[in-house]
């Protein structure tokens, strides 16, 4: 039951820790806004939307690589899917962003019907990074439905770090202004850019460890952690040796890591995005994890919003499921 036609349609300045850091921090706020204005699939009734065929790149498509999205095909006449949404609905309640759930009335939407390959209503799949999962058919009981978005929540961050916005769906519609954040870490912050960009990588890195050991969410000091592990991995290599050894050896997935590096630091992102999605499909156990693990942390050095990410997270989700 595997669904058809469902693909997803520069240099980087790893000195400019600061002003990256800063985007990065405006895009979370601007998300932590539109979660408050209701505007966002992680804000209160927003957890359950209705998907159309026009709409469906972007509502769920898109919208999967910072959420998974369970697709629940239904239809007015069919009674057992009376019995499962408000479920579905419930539970996207209580996991309170982890999941959004989107419905699809299948006779206004044939087309998804056949693309899913949907052999009876209800139906429910998953979209993770843009990649469609089968996950039952049928009014099944809620334990084993608990079961299954357990499993889906967990794979979709442990493999591709997509974990969502957790929010509070009591708070839906509460019209008071979200607090703005004290900014108590600014001068920490500060810190980590000087010591980065006076090359004290190691200095750099405690910094932003220290924030996040306070703030595990921090947009700027992850993005600075994940920038100045990576220059303090390469900052010994021999780039020529490293190329050659993976050129030579692409059985070698610690080789194939180590030219990875290097080539985000050279700007060449797609190529480290594909050298890793590459070594992953090729490789297995500890060394496929190994591979795995080094492509979410070269995502976090680039931002998970960045195009390129969502393409690699695609690219990833297909060559693991």
């Amino acid at each position: 039951m595997q669904p058809r036609n469902m693909s997803m349609s520069g240099v980087v300045d790893l000195a400019a820790v600061k002003a990256a850091g800063e985007a990065k921090q405006k895009a979370e706020q601007a998300r932590a806004e539109a979660a408050r204005t209701g505007e966002t699939p992680t804000a209160g009734t927003s957890l359950v939307i209705n998907v159309d065929e026009a709409g469906f790149q972007q509502d769920v498509l898109q919208r999967s690589t910072e959420v998974p999205v369970v697709l629940d095909f239904w239809a007015e006449w069919c009674e057992p899917c009376k019995q499962l949404g408000p479920l579905l609905e419930r539970l996207a309640g209580e996991y309170a962003g982890k999941f959004v759930l989107a419905k699809v009335d299948v006779d206004a939407n044939q087309m998804l019907f056949q693309q899913f390959g949907v052999q009876g209503i209800p139906a429910v799949f998953a979209v993770v990074a843009g990649q469609p999962i089968p996950l039952f058919q049928g009014a099944a009981p809620e334990a084993q439905i608990r079961q299954v978005l357990d499993q889906l929540v967990q794979a979709a961050e442990q493999q591709f770090g997509i974990v969502g916005v957790p929010v509070d769906p009591q708070a839906a519609g509460d019209p008071a202004p979200a607090e703005a954040p004290a900014g108590p870490y600014d001068a920490a912050l500060a810190a980590a850019g000087a010591a980065l960009d006076a090359g004290d990588l190691g200095g750099a890195v405690q910094a932003y460890k220290n924030v996040l050991s306070d703030d595990s969410a921090n947009p700027e000091a992850k993005l600075g952690l994940a920038q100045a592990e990576l220059l303090r991995r390469v900052q010994d290599l021999v780039p020529a040796g490293v190329r050659k050894a993976a050129a030579e050896n692409p059985s070698d997935v610690q080789a194939q890591i180590r030219a990875a590096d290097l080539d985000l630091v050279g700007g060449h992102v797609e190529d480290a995005f594909g050298r890793l999605v590459d070594t992953v499909k090729r490789s297995a156990g500890d060394d496929r994890e190994a591979a795995r693990v080094r492509l979410l942390e070269l995502f976090e050095v680039i931002g998970t919003d960045d195009p390129r990410v969502v393409s690699a997270r695609t690219a990833l989700a297909r060559v693991l499921f």
